[in-house]
């Protein structure tokens, strides 16, 4: 009975990862497809990572995304950390539920929703103030960063909730002064939830559709804008392409954050030790 379970169990997780996993690799297998069609196999050629790196579309949107991409995630973990230390350490402050209620919406708010009222935001205070002139990178990023660093903030709370404060209260007991404590204590504890934080923050500005198309304006085009404006024409090898080198570079990116968080969590078992 158990053996049947387990076999049963095994079938299911995999061919769950192969749900999940089989169309990616087709599609990196396809984008070396000489073929224009995608579905017809034509032979194996490069042409279309040519083509893709000759594209300067491709390279103004890919260098939009990923300067909007590092802002948001340096600015998102930087103001989600202390959110999440507010949270975690300070227990009773007022307008602390308002303040809990503030962090997490952008969680579970539709992203049209966000998108939408960013929208009107910017609108109004250029209609105010004059500020922002135009709808661009600069609107992109604080939408961004409005939304990522709620799912920082909760990273970070998670995190201290798992540590204990007798460290940082045996500093204070000793005279260091609460900055001190945070730089040389607290921070050291939260850096592979800051790390994390700030890859799940990249990669959601990375990914981010709807609600960029909301506050970009003329002349600010990102990344998965371009793609999804290009597959409503039709599907195309050089998407297939683009693709596989975001995933390509996703995968070392998580690989050397996976490291270096492995690395500093038994850097931490030893000095426990």
């Amino acid at each position: 009975m158990k053996a049947g379970r387990s076999r049963f169990l095994l079938g299911m997780l995999c061919f769950g990862f192969a749900f999940l996993y089989v169309p990616i690799i087709l599609m990196m297998i396809y984008s070396f497809n000489y073929s224009k069609l995608v579905p017809v196999w034509g032979g194996f050629s490069t042409r279309w990572y040519s083509e893709l790196f000759q594209s300067e579309e491709v390279w103004n949107a890919t260098m939009l995304s990923l300067k909007i991409a590092l802002l948001n995630a340096t600015f998102a973990t930087m103001l989600g950390t202390l959110a999440g230390i507010a949270l975690a350490r300070i227990h009773k402050f007022r307008g602390r539920t308002l303040f809990t209620g503030m962090i997490s919406a952008p969680l579970v708010m539709p992203e049209v929703i966000t998108g939408l009222s960013l929208l009107l935001l910017f609108i109004t205070l250029n209609q105010t103030i004059g500020w922002p002139a135009e709808r661009g990178i600069t609107t992109i990023t604080i939408a961004h960063i409005t939304f990522s660093m709620a799912f920082v903030a909760i990273i970070i709370q998670s995190r201290l909730a798992g540590t204990g404060q007798d460290l940082e209260e045996a500093a204070l007991d000793l005279g260091a002064k609460p900055f001190r404590v945070l730089w040389d204590i607290t921070l050291p504890q939260l850096a592979p939830g800051m790390v994390a934080g700030w890859l799940l923050a990249f990669t959601l500005s990375l990914d981010d559709l709807v609600i960029a198309s909301f506050v970009s304006g003329p002349g600010a085009t990102t990344l998965p804008m371009l793609i999804y404006s290009r597959i409503r024409l039709g599907l195309r090898p050089d998407i297939n392409a683009l693709a596989t080198i975001i995933i390509l570079a996703v995968t070392i990116s998580v690989l050397i954050a996976g490291w270096i968080m492995l690395r500093q969590q038994r850097q931490m078992q030893q000095r426990e030790i």
